[in-house]
């Protein structure tokens, strides 16, 4: 199959170009950065550099595509101005979508994210409802990242409704890879207080690629949301007893599939998608929270 990967060169799309080669699709790297002019190793995937807010841009690259996986984004609201933020991740993935539907391409992979419920980056705080939050938690996004990645869905659900497109958006967990491990989930390993907004759940980016591999060959019709998350918690904590410590009866606590329990429920990606990770940040880390490789 013929796949259009964008933000080839972030952290995620990284994973995804590798994933879905490796997988037997001829794959097409896209990104904002210039392109270096030197001979193509073996197997190494078409680069085309294009800026997606631009709508030339966006048809440009879809172009020929049989399946289109979306990955690039300004991956937070803190270190732009929310408007940079906001137009940027909302006008490329309507672009995107745009030229998917017009071209008549029949896959769209939407990498959407965990922050769409919007209690990660609030102006004014609040806490989630329940816990493990799943796919039908009530959405309230207050911030401009959140809220284009809200819309970004809404688009799939617009596409679906117009045209033949088949669409799926994956909200991952915070990504973590073999550099960042330490740093990221060290701290939450060490002490369970630290169960942060995404409550202690996590996703090996690695384990994502193969996500996203399956969304891309999926012929699930319409447009679903999945979480993409591990089913263990950063520091394989008592997740009930660290829920309550930190926040008492103020989040309703589900029916939790192991003590250790993510924060985040994908039991829909395991149901319809078939996506069963294969990796821990045990991998990576010791009881403490520290590198392996050390």
């Amino acid at each position: 199959m013929r796949v259009v990967v964008t933000g080839a060169h972030g952290k995620v799309g990284r994973a995804a170009v590798k994933a879905l080669a490796e997988a037997g699709h001829e794959v097409t790297a896209v990104d904002v950065t210039r392109p270096v002019f030197e001979r193509h190793g073996a197997g190494e995937p078409r680069y085309q550099q294009a800026d997606l807010t631009d709508a030339g841009h966006a048809f440009a690259v879809v172009h020929g595509a049989e399946a289109v996986v979306h990955a690039a984004a300004i991956p937070d609201p803190t270190s732009n101005p929310p408007q940079v933020v906001f137009q940027n991740n909302l006008m490329a993935t309507f672009n995107m979508i745009e030229a998917a539907v017009r071209l008549g391409v029949p896959r769209f992979v939407n990498i959407s994210s965990e922050t769409v419920p919007g209690f990660f980056f609030p102006e004014r705080p609040f806490l989630p409802d329940y816990a493990p939050v799943d796919e039908e938690h009530p959405i309230r996004p207050q911030d401009p990242y959140a809220l284009a990645k809200h819309f970004g869905e809404q688009l799939m659900d617009a596409a679906v409704r117009r045209s033949d497109i088949r669409c799926i958006s994956l909200r991952p967990s915070w990504v973590q890879w073999e550099g960042n491990y330490e740093l990221n989930l060290g701290p939450q390993i060490r002490d369970a207080s630290e169960l942060g907004a995404g409550l202690l759940s996590y996703i090996d980016v690695y384990d994502l690629a193969d996500a996203i591999v399956l969304a891309t060959e999926s012929a699930l019709p319409g447009h679903e949301v999945f979480y993409i998350a591990s089913p263990d918690n950063a520091g394989g904590h008592d997740f009930a007893e660290a829920l309550r410590r930190q926040h008492g009866d103020r989040v309703e606590l589900r029916p939790l599939a192991r003590p250790d329990a993510s924060g985040i429920s994908c039991a829909k990606a395991h149901r319809l998608l078939g996506w069963n990770p294969k990796r821990s940040w045990r991998d990576y880390l010791d009881e403490n929270g520290r590198s392996r490789q050390s």
